[in-house]
């Protein structure tokens, strides 16, 4: 059975100093805190400098820009889905067949995007995805669509499978067209099991 990758370090990737790991908790409670009141798009680093008491340039180097800040403010609940994916009670974790995995992780992302999809299309926008969550969702994919239909393309179809789960179509979904989260999840449902049946 091929392993998943496991995504262990806070976006960033190194080991932080005591001080340093202080600093980077008081500037994500204070940015979380203004994004819970105004929403993402009405949030500016010097903003969120003035909230974490901290100078603006700490908060570029800590966090590269708005993208980057807004990727580790998703840490946490990225975290949990993972561990879940890897380590958690069928079907999300392992234990269950292929395909009713792909569907409750599907589920599970698109509740994810529900409550996270703005802070995740900030980053998405400038081309800031985190690289080890969205590989690890790949993949993840990936071997599920191997193990169910192992002729198949499963690289190709994954790929095609996470593009379905884009935050910004997702908003665009949600917010102009007016479709409700029932609809994209037995979206999701019929997609994946089309590709994993050859239908």
């Amino acid at each position: 059975m091929t392993e998943l990758p496991i995504v262990g370090q806070p976006f960033g990737g190194r080991s932080e100093r005591a001080d340093a790991a202080r600093n980077r908790r008081r500037i994500l409670e204070a940015a979380s805190r203004l994004v819970a009141e105004r929403g993402i798009e009405s949030v500016s680093m010097d903003d969120v400098a003035e909230a974490a008491c901290v100078g603006t340039g700490t908060l570029y180097r800590r966090f590269g820009d708005r993208a980057g800040l807004a990727l580790a403010l998703l840490d946490e609940e990225t975290r949990a889905l993972q561990d879940a994916m890897i380590a958690g009670p069928p079907p999300l974790g392992p234990g269950a067949p292929p395909l009713d995995r792909l569907r409750a992780f599907g589920f599970a992302y698109l509740d994810h995007l529900e409550q996270q999809a703005d802070i995740i299309a900030v980053g998405a926008a400038q081309g800031h995805e985190p690289p080890g969550p969205q590989q690890l969702f790949l993949t993840h994919v990936a071997i599920l669509l191997r193990e169910a239909r192992p002729e198949a393309d499963a690289d190709y179809f994954a790929g095609v499978c996470i593009a379905a789960l884009d935050p910004r179509a997702h908003l665009r979904l949600r917010r102009r067209m007016g479709w409700s989260l029932d609809r994209l999840k037995a979206g999701w449902n019929e997609l994946v099991e089309g590709i994993a049946r050859g239908g």
